[in-house]
């Protein structure tokens, strides 16, 4: 069963990732058809919920992508500027400051912005396409099958799929089993998230609650066990407000305190904790206001490639593993996966070696660093709040702190803070810890600093990744209360 058409590029959702991806191959020549589930006018739209996310990017990933397509974004799409993003303590007495200058979305409008220059590129735009699985001939891809209209079953073929479907994606899932690109992903590297977008009035001020320049993270292992909330400011008297849990860490937590809570009942607890913000009215613009999402919080996929199929976003686990910010990723990733398949056809080469250079690319503009900030998330998540409290306060500077959000390694001597650590010499072994994480995230950051140059060389690079990684799991098990 088939249309008949083949295609050089098919990229299967026109999300964040997506629509960047068909831009950059459309642009390059190619023949390029950008399938999605939605309408046109909800283009990007995750759920029934709406686009659900924070809405937070860095300003350096805007930019990423304004230099490289020569495109300049702007309001609506790019709802509210923020000078950076400050992590609060549990106890509120400890801010550290990370990341610059940063934008928060109106996420329709910026996705409506993209799904633009990928027409105006030259892609063909396919809307209310449910893509069903991959076609794979002699093991590999070679096209992709779905419901036109969400009826019509259809087939459709390229030399290159790009799979930009999302943590879910029934592409990925469906690959032959293979040792580059995993199939599943392990549930306690995904957070269960959810989010409000509120207009209200302010009741006070009290920065460590609501800061109209900066967005706000809450690290409190009680209300968001094994993640963490965030108070990211929108334009006007807007807000988006909410919330990640990791599924094991709420269990452990609920099981300790003799409670019951569930995803929602932390949001909702979370919003009356906070006693900046009062008359809270949800802001239903796009049906938008309210929604949750599961979000991967591990390190990308060793290998974004298979012969003939690349992927990008979270269809690749690519969000940031300590703050769970997958925007970034997928701007830079959307991007490019188009050059990468434009120039592999070009060479007559789709196969796992022909699109590899894209791996190399990845991992230089974002993803070398990813597995070692994993290493971290997985220590974080091994913390109460009163070690989350003294650590804060007592065993990192706020440049060690805002490196390590980076996924640089600041050099933590024992000796040279051993005087500190006697204040509260029951948290030695906190400390003793975070030197051991830094070392792990010092050796995956090498590990990845020399990533193959090509598929022979991928198995033992990936064994090394893998056991890293499991080490520090066994190690530091969720401990949230």
């Amino acid at each position: 069963m088939s249309n008949g058409t083949d295609y050089d590029v098919i990229v299967a959702g026109s999300g964040l990732a997506g629509s960047l991806a068909a831009t950059t191959a459309a642009r390059a020549g190619k023949n390029v058809l950008l399938l999605d589930r939605n309408p046109e006018p909800e283009v990007g739209k995750k759920t029934t919920w709406g686009w659900v996310c924070g809405d937070a990017v860095a300003g350096s990933h805007i930019n990423f992508v304004q230099n490289r397509l020569k495109v300049k974004f702007g309001q609506p799409e790019l709802d509210r500027r923020v000078d950076g993003v400050y992590a609060v303590s549990p106890d509120l007495k400890t801010r550290f400051l990370f990341d610059g200058l940063g934008y928060t979305l109106d996420r329709p409008e910026f996705e409506a912005k993209l799904l633009q220059l990928a027409k105006q590129a030259g892609a063909t735009y396919m809307n209310d396409f449910e893509v069903t699985g991959p076609i794979i001939q002699e093991n590999r891809v070679v096209g992709i099958r779905g419901k036109e209209g969400k009826k019509e079953e259809k087939e459709y073929r390229a030399k290159v799929v790009i799979d930009a479907l999302g943590i879910s994606t029934v592409i990925r899932r469906n690959l032959p089993e293979n040792i580059f690109v995993e199939r599943k992903i392990d549930i306690d590297d995904i957070e269960s998230t959810g989010r409000y977008i509120y207009e209200f009035e302010k009741d006070h001020d009290d920065l460590n609650y609501y800061d109209p320049d900066n967005a706000l993270i809450h690290l409190n292992n009680e209300l968001a066990p094994g993640g963490y909330g965030w108070v990211f400011p929108k334009s006007g008297n807007k807000v988006n407000i909410g919330l990640g849990v990791q599924k094991k860490s709420l269990e452990i937590r609920n099981k300790k305190m003799g409670r019951t809570d569930n995803l929602q009942s932390l949001i909702d607890n979370y919003v009356k904790w906070n006693p900046v913000l009062k008359n809270t009215r949800v802001w239903n613009k796009n049906n938008n206001g309210k929604g949750n999402w599961s979000v991967p919080v591990r390190r990308q996929m060793e290998s974004l490639v298979f012969d003939g199929y690349m992927g990008a976003g979270d269809s690749m686990v690519m969000p940031n593993p300590i703050s769970a910010g997958g925007i970034g990723p997928a701007l830079i990733s959307g991007v490019l996966a188009g050059e990468n398949a434009a120039r592999a056809i070009d060479n007559n080469d789709t196969s796992v070696a022909g699109l590899w250079q894209y791996n190399l690319d990845f991992n230089e503009a974002y993803g070398n660093r990813t597995a070692g900030m994993e290493i971290f998330r997985i220590y974080l998540q091994s913390l109460n709040n009163d070690i989350l409290n003294y650590g804060m306060r007592t065993f990192l500077t706020t440049k060690e702190a805002s490196d390590i959000t980076l996924g640089l390694v600041p050099e933590l001597s024992l000796a040279s803070k051993f005087r500190m650590v006697l204040k509260g010499a029951r948290n030695i072994s906190a400390f003793s810890n975070l030197v051991y994480v830094m070392g792990k995230m010092k050796t995956l950051n090498a590990v990845y600093a020399s990533y193959p140059k090509s598929p022979k060389e991928f198995p033992e690079f990936k064994k090394t990744v893998v056991s890293n990684i499991e080490e520090a799991k066994e190690k530091f098990k969720p401990n949230p209360v």
